[in-house]
């Protein structure tokens, strides 16, 4: 098809791309950690963030923080392709469990960062352990809605 004939197609009948399916992931990620990080701060005396501004900023960084501590796992847990055994495996685990588990800290630090006192987490060590919860959460809410998505085909 054309540029001229796409351009006469009703929006719903044109197939997304690439790039598309990639920014609706996306989108659809820091929204569903908008919902999940605002719940935390209505309901929760552990999460506090200052207004609805920065729970969206926060979300934006949140998603793309997740994001590349994926990436940077899938990336370093490739260089273990084809190695076998035992030993190969738990340092697999290991490595895998100190990246996703040290992203924690990297991730609190950068909202510290960006946001300084309008967003925090209270609680067992510096409020690491509810940043944990949340992105738990986040993590576990962005899979359902995903299946839920893949089940309605």
């Amino acid at each position: 098809m054309d540029a001229n004939s796409a351009a006469l197609m009703p929006i719903e009948a044109l197939g997304p791309i690439d790039r598309q399916r990639t920014f609706a992931r996306y989108y659809t990620g820091a929204l569903i950690d908008l919902v999940i990080l605002g719940l935390f701060n209505e309901y929760s005396d552990k999460v506090h963030v200052y207004d609805f501004t920065t729970l969206v900023l926060a979300s934006v960084l949140l998603q793309l923080l997740l994001k590349w501590t994926i990436i940077a796992e899938h990336r370093v847990l490739a260089l273990f392709a084809g190695k076998t055994g035992f030993a190969w495996k738990a340092l697999k685990f290991f490595v895998a469990w100190i990246i996703l588990f040290g992203s924690k800290f990297v991730i609190l630090e950068a909202l510290s960062l960006a946001f300084g006192d309008l967003v925090q987490f209270h609680g067992i060590y510096h409020g690491i352990v509810w940043l944990i919860i949340v992105v738990v959460v986040m993590i576990v809410v962005e899979e359902l809605v995903a299946r839920f998505y893949r089940a309605l085909a």
